[in-house]
């Protein structure tokens, strides 16, 4: 049986702040992490001309999933690279006629965010790009777990951040059966 959720999971470092975070939360919900980095998934593209990357068989897993996670640390006030390049290629989604089918299935779908920084709550800007982009996906909103990793990862401060999102998963999980 798959996870009831799927994390994707985009980070400079695998095994960083928020590696070990989306690590925890995972350990303890039913989550699978994908790590986007060995991924060959090339930006957005007008002309459609990057069909073959890892993109669309990635999106497939992930629509087998009732709640998708976004883990990413904050980079200026906004996700790594690599998830923003995710993040725009779902543009394929909206795009393409034979994609559409697949894209409106997001409507049915739970988003949260999981992220680190130096910062005791995510920056607002970071926050409002998620959530207009999953409202503008017609996705729901589950929340965001962030943790404040100034002085470096502290499992301590980690652990109640970490259950409140297993918590919140828990719900989405229960509200989708």
């Amino acid at each position: 049986m798959s996870a009831s959720a799927i994390a994707l999971f985009s980070s400079g470092r695998r095994h960083g702040n928020t590696g070990r975070l989306i690590d925890t939360i995972a350990a303890e919900a039913d989550v699978e992490v994908v790590d986007l980095a060995p991924l060959a998934i090339a930006p957005y593209d007008y002309e459609h001309s990057n069909r073959d990357d890892d993109f669309e068989p990635l999106m497939r897993r992930v629509l087998d999933h009732q709640s998708i996670v976004f883990a990413t640390p904050v980079y200026w006030y906004g996700p790594n690279g690599p998830m923003k390049i995710f993040l725009d290629r779902v543009c394929d989604l909206l795009d393409l006629p034979a994609l559409k089918p697949e894209g409106r299935r997001l409507r049915e779908k739970t988003a949260y965010v999981v992220s680190t920084s130096i910062y005791p709550d995510a920056p607002a800007p970071f926050v409002e790009m998620f959530r207009d982009t999953f409202d503008y996906l017609g996705m729901r909103y589950g929340g965001i777990a962030h943790l404040d990793c100034r002085d470096g990862y502290d499992a301590d401060a980690a652990a109640p951040v970490a259950a409140e999102m297993v918590a919140r998963l828990a719900a989405g999980s229960a509200d989708s059966s």
